[in-house]
């Protein structure tokens, strides 16, 4: 066998559809507001994390959702402010997932995630990713948030992982690709939200986890 290649990924978002959890929780709450309150969230919930590292994500998940209901005019029951965390296990993967992970197993790389959450709320969401994963960095374990270094920095110091074996993929620009990109490592953009940042700091772009594999060998070729 020949070194060791790591695929690293974010989870939420990039193989877990982060924004219909999101936005169906708020819903349950306030009927016909989850996508209205998706939107802010999404503005409150790097703020938190910012503010806050150490914080556990069950916790950033109701502070954020405090702040977008407090915006949006709606009234929070503080009982209700577990919702998010609550739902997390059952936030359904994007369809594509199995399949991209398993065949990229089989190309013969290692998976990874670097996750912005708990050890068991990624623990619970493992089990519907149906696909085996050799290691795991969360922000409980790094005490802090992407874009924050510490979650590759940690990943590379356990595993030795080196940069011509090594490509990174996620869905945040934001969280993901500008770190990843300051620290020279090999990504891949999974823009599933047809944003429009900078595309020209990452090695590759794709709609979604089709074609994965053969994306994440082109950018490993090119790279080395």
């Amino acid at each position: 066998m020949g070194p060791v290649r790591w695929a690293t990924f974010d989870c939420f978002g990039t193989l877990v559809d982060w924004r219909h959890g999101i936005a169906t929780g708020a819903e349950l709450l306030f009927p016909g507001q989850g996508g209205r309150l998706l939107e802010i969230y999404n503005r409150h919930e790097p703020q938190v994390q910012r503010e806050s590292p150490a914080m556990r994500y069950r916790h950033v998940l109701a502070e954020s959702l405090r702040r977008a209901t407090t915006e949006a005019g709606l009234p929070l029951n503080e009982d209700d402010a577990s919702v998010l965390a609550a739902g997390i296990p059952y936030w359904p993967v994007f369809a594509e997932t199995r399949d991209a992970l398993t065949e990229l197993r089989d190309s013969g790389w290692r998976l990874a995630l670097l996750t912005n959450c708990d050890r068991d709320f990624i623990a619970e969401t493992q089990r519907r990713l149906g696909v085996p994963i050799d290691a795991v960095v969360t922000a409980e374990d790094v005490g802090s948030y992407k874009p924050a270094h510490r979650h590759f920095t940690r990943f590379e110091e356990s595993f030795g992982a080196t940069r011509d074996r090594w490509v990174h993929v996620a869905q945040s620009y934001f969280h993901d690709m500008v770190a990843a990109s300051e620290l020279g490592i090999p990504r891949v953009w999974i823009n599933r939200q047809a944003e429009t940042d900078d595309a020209s700091i990452v090695d590759a772009v794709l709609p979604d986890l089709t074609g994965l594999a053969e994306t994440v060998e082109a950018v490993h070729a090119a790279t080395r």
